[in-house]
């Protein structure tokens, strides 16, 4: 499942995690002075994109220079590729709706898309971007809006099995339990379909990663803090999340454990970013179960997801 087409920055070759262990900086020395685990409480994340979000893609594009779109292409590129199953797709954590609508608008995927995140002003600024007056490049030109709704992705108010590829862009680290959230996008993800993780990572060439390093402690809130004067814990949030999360072999082992096979991750940039993907395996019951859940829940709450042709 390695995508193998080449980076135009290069690629790193797949290796061990640094920046661990008591010998290596973490990302976040020398922002916030402490190394206590970053706070990932749901108010607390809540309420911080919250405050950035009419900047949220701005500072996206800036401090990744504008790379993070080509991640995102890469990532409907393994879907479309890789996606056997029929179905909707499922996007959590989509912040501003830019993976879900890269989905929904790819020609060959061809496949209703539904977006989820807990912080409603996100949602607000990605539904304004998914209409139809306001949406860009090319795909289905009849396809219907995404339906984008509040929910926990600790929690998610879908039936068991209910989607063929669930999907997550630079969220999951923003979720409190981590393997919670990935067995939730089991979860409601079909048997054999395809569970998908961008995240950012830790580069692993010696050179990048001093430079990157210096990047996330000195560039990076520097720049954060102009973007976003108003919250000085949105630009020292990023380096802390990034440092602390599994990266690597560390996180395929977490899906893995979730009940995940043929699990493989690639780095993007040199390590920077990661793509990771898994396939769900099926579980004797799953699909009778999956059925009663819909069945408990009515029509109503499937009525959203089918294309309108």
């Amino acid at each position: 499942m390695n995508l193998a087409d080449p980076d135009p920055v290069g690629q790193s070759p797949e290796g061990p995690a640094l920046f661990e262990g008591n010998s290596e900086p973490r990302l976040d020395a020398g922002v916030s002075g402490a190394a206590s685990p970053v706070d990932k409480s749901g108010e607390r994340v809540r309420d911080m994109f919250r405050q950035i979000a009419p900047r949220y893609d701005l500072m996206n594009h800036v401090l990744s220079l504008n790379i993070d779109r080509w991640w995102r292409s890469r990532t409907v590129q393994l879907v479309r590729d890789q996606l056997e199953v029929d179905g909707p797709l499922l996007d959590v954590c989509c912040g501003t709706g830019d993976l879900a609508i890269a989905l929904a608008s790819d020609r060959e995927l061809d496949r209703s898309v539904v977006g989820t995140d807990f912080c409603g002003a996100m949602l607000e600024i990605a539904r304004e971007k998914d209409d139809p007056k306001n949406r860009r490049g090319s795909g289905p030109s009849q396809r219907p809006a995404i339906p984008f709704l509040e929910a926990d992705s600790m929690a998610l108010p879908f039936p068991t099995a209910e989607f063929a590829a669930v999907t997550v862009a630079f969220g999951l680290r923003n979720v409190a339990d981590t393997d919670r959230g990935i067995a939730e996008m089991v979860r409601v993800c079909k048997p054999g379909g395809l569970i998908v993780v961008l995240e950012f990572s830790k580069p692993t060439a010696p050179v990048l990663k001093q430079m990157y390093g210096l990047y996330f402690r000195q560039v990076l809130p520097r720049i954060g803090q102009w973007m976003a004067s108003n919250d000085r814990s949105a630009y020292e949030y990023l380096p802390q999340s990034v440092s602390e999360f599994p990266s690597g072999q560390a996180l395929c082992d977490r899906m893995e454990a979730a009940g995940l096979r043929d699990v493989d991750h690639t780095p993007l940039t040199l390590g920077v970013a990661t793509i990771y993907a898994g396939v769900k395996t099926p579980t004797e019951g799953e699909s009778n179960a999956g059925q009663r859940e819909r069945d408990a829940i009515g029509p109503a709450a499937t009525e959203p997801l089918e294309r309108v042709e």
